[in-house]
């Protein structure tokens, strides 16, 4: 069996056809802080976990070159699976569910195995939430990923240094394909040089601080809202506050944060009021949904004359709504079937992924094929760049008129305009 971090032609290819995918998969992609990656050394990537497969995908596209992942074991059972799931650079990790002693034994040569590839320069990507959850906030972390490193650091610290570096995922939707994608990279952990300056501490303790740290830092690079029974509350307002203007990931963010802060500080300092004014925020937001209301409606300062402009975009739009999407139905189909079917409703933009990835090279190949042998080649050329775009025009129209719908609800529903002006008031 070859070493997973040899130099691989069929995950270099399949690299770059994802990635390809994984662009049109959102309208806007950006990556910060990539200049706090260290050149030299054994990384470990420590990330938010809150969109299930997608928060690979974006971590895909992030950077450049070789990456390995660990996945849960019960998906490498399959021989043909486990080889394919190898090639791209992904180890299994066992679970307590797949019995102690696969825990014990089987893990601990998965992670020397990914303790030998950090050190030929092919780091680890991480989730220590464990699990995904569709919220802007942090699952305590687990101990694996520092336990990993002091591995790491044992083994190879002397020639290379350990750095834990923190990576914070921030989307404009957890379930809506083609939304927007924020990857930051934070300061990196020096563990290398954290154990050689705390030989005093018991393990224990090193764990809880390094645990601390990691938290503080991969909390900064989100909109990180204290998960207690004010979120929801927060939440909404900071989307009605914030509104959605054409700015930067970054800059959204970084303005989600302050009115985040703000209506933290609000809470502590005047509980009482910040409670009857979340109690109405909640009430507003289920009113709101109840109307199929979108908050985005709610943002816009002038939502009569977003809704005259939508209405023109519309119907000048509608046409190729109409053929693009009868070109694109195999994909948007087949996908609408499988979402409908999910228990799991954080799985929805990686169906999206998956099943755009497999059809609309297919779709693509055959229309064209079509096109050129019995069109003219300039009809055939026109007709494939516009079948190459359908799938992702079909989706971008229908949630503009979903947007749309939601700026006529809102125009005219004046009980709940007045719902909302007494929120304003306060």
């Amino acid at each position: 069996m070859s070493n997973i971090y040899d130099k691989d032609w069929f995950y270099r290819a399949f690299k770059f056809f994802a990635c390809h995918h994984i662009r049109r998969s959102f309208k806007r992609y950006h990556v910060v802080g990539r200049e706090n990656i260290p050149e030299d050394g054994i990384l470990i990537f420590g990330i938010n976990h809150s969109n299930a497969l997608t928060d690979a995908l974006s971590l895909i596209l992030s950077t450049p070159g070789y990456q390995l992942f660990m996945a849960r074991a019960d998906i490498f059972q399959s021989k043909f699976w486990g080889a394919f799931l190898r090639r791209l650079k992904m180890l299994p990790i066992y679970r307590m569910r797949d019995g102690i002693g696969a825990v014990r034994d089987k893990n601990s040569a998965v992670i020397d195995e990914a303790v030998e590839s950090m050190y030929h320069g092919v780091p680890l990507y991480l989730f220590p939430e464990a699990t995904h959850r569709a919220k802007h906030s942090l699952r305590p972390l687990s101990k694996g990923i520092f336990h990993i490193a002091f591995q790491a650091n044992e083994k190879y610290g002397d020639r290379k240094p350990v750095y834990i570096v923190p990576v914070g995922i921030e989307y404009g939707d957890y379930f809506r394909f083609r939304s927007t994608s924020l990857v930051s990279f934070g300061e990196p952990i020096n563990v290398t040089e954290y154990l050689r300056d705390n030989t005093g501490k018991t393990e224990a303790e090193k764990l809880l601080e390094l645990k601390e740290i990691l938290t503080g830092r991969m909390a900064s690079l989100i909109s990180y809202i204290p998960d207690n029974e004010d979120y929801d509350a927060i939440w909404e307002l900071v989307k009605i506050r914030a509104g959605l203007p054409p700015v930067s990931l970054k800059k959204r963010r970084n303005r989600n944060q302050k009115f985040i802060d703000k209506f933290v500080e609000f809470s502590k300092k005047e509980p009482e009021r910040a409670k009857r004014l979340f109690e109405k925020v909640r009430t507003f937001t289920r009113h709101r949904k109840e109307h199929k209301i979108s908050v985005i409606s709610v943002s816009k300062k002038r939502p009569g004359w977003n809704m005259l402009w939508k209405t023109l975009m519309v119907i000048v739009g509608f046409p190729v709504f109409l053929v693009s999407g009868a070109v694109s139905a195999p994909i948007w189909g087949i996908t609408s079937i499988i979402i409908n079917k999910l228990k799991d409703k954080a799985f929805s933009n990686s169906v999206n992924f998956g099943v755009e990835l497999l059809l609309h090279p297919l779709l693509t190949a055959v229309g064209m094929t079509l096109l050129f042998c019995l069109t003219p080649w300039q009809v055939a050329v026109v007709g494939t760049v516009f079948i190459y775009y359908s799938y992702t025009f079909t989706f971008d129209y229908y949630q503009y008129i979903r947007k749309w719908l939601s700026d006529i609800r809102w125009t005219f529903n004046k009980e709940l305009r007045a719902e909302f002006n007494d929120i304003k008031n306060q």
